[in-house]
């Protein structure tokens, strides 16, 4: 087998969109900042080799592996393709039961704010378990530190009435469990355009944060073309704009990874579609709570909120 995979590690510019689905909103008043310190370590983009995975990843069936392949170092943010040592029967990761391919890769993800180390276990056929401490590294994140109160911001009653029935469809998308295979693939940017929102970023009021932006934004015309960054099936396309999303689309790539595309203008697929890697699903627009048109890509892995531009090449 021939598996490739290629991991960016960039760093983070505010967002031009501040919902993601789920998360609470935060407000601040203008007038009422009176300093504000950007904290980020490097603002270089870095892109990981894409050259073919190590030898040990194409074995063949005879070989005999005694711990674990994985297929890079784990950090915030990230999601992992990895491999079980022979004759396993079951892996957990921090005591979470992960689904095995036959020819026992798996994936694991890592949420943005992950401890700093894991626990991963197999457990192979003669009862016998094979353990492995995993060291997480920090995220580099995008800070902004705010000399004003934090202000929370409050929804009005017809908004909760409105916006309850959209959770309940985003959370029933995401318990959709597919067998789609996209998770195993090299995923590609569904549209290239300026980096207008970084996954991360988060503002410090006072030294109490608020909400960190949970996704990728592109800046890209209203009309633009999306492609699908990996195969997989749709599990949720929005009958009307959501109150925060605006035309929201979702993804099942597999093994507990989804994808959600927010803000569209169209949508160019629907609920039960098996979408193709490079196919076009959708347009990019400016619905929703949004500040002019762009592509936020929000993915998670099982609960894990993850970063979608650690698994992109350079553009």
């Amino acid at each position: 087998m021939n598996i490739k995979l290629a991991f960016v590690s960039l760093l983070f510019a505010a967002p031009s969109c501040d919902t993601v689905p789920g998360e609470r909103d935060t407000d601040i008043s203008s007038a009422s900042i009176n300093a504000i310190t950007i904290t980020q370590t490097d603002n270089k983009e870095s892109a990981a080799s894409s050259d073919t995975i190590e030898k040990d990843f194409q074995e063949t069936s005879e070989t005999t592996r005694a711990d674990f392949w994985i297929a890079k170092e784990p950090q915030q943010g990230a999601v992992i393709n990895a491999r079980v040592p022979s004759y396993t029967a079951s892996v957990t990761l921090n005591g979470l039961n992960l689904p095995l391919s036959e020819d026992g890769f798996f994936l694991m993800g890592f949420d943005r704010d992950a401890a700093s180390n894991a626990s991963l276990v197999a457990t192979l056929n003669d009862g016998s378990k094979i353990q492995k401490t995993l060291n997480v590294a920090a995220g580099k994140w995008r800070l902004e530190r705010i000399n004003a109160p934090f202000r929370g911001g409050r929804s009005s009653a017809a908004f909760r009435k409105l916006r309850g029935p959209e959770i309940a469809q985003i959370v029933g998308a995401r318990k959709i469990q597919s067998d789609a295979q996209g998770w195993r693939q090299d995923f590609i940017w569904p549209v290239k355009g300026r980096i207008s929102g970084r996954f991360g970023s988060q503002r410090i009021y006072q030294g109490k944060p608020g909400s960190y932006h949970s996704g990728l934004d592109i800046a890209a015309p209203n009309g633009t073309p999306y492609v699908a960054p990996a195969d997989g099936v749709v599990t949720l396309v929005s009958q009307k704009p959501f109150t925060l999303e605006g035309n929201l689309l979702m993804i099942d790539h597999g093994n507990g990874l989804n994808s959600a595309f927010l803000h569209s203008s169209s949508i160019a697929v629907k609920k039960g579609d098996r979408v193709k890697q490079g196919q076009i699903i959708g347009r990019v627009g400016a619905t929703g709570r949004a500040t002019g048109p762009h592509l936020h890509w929000g993915m998670k892995w099982n609960r894990a909120r993850t970063d979608p531009l650690l698994l992109l090449p350079p553009q």
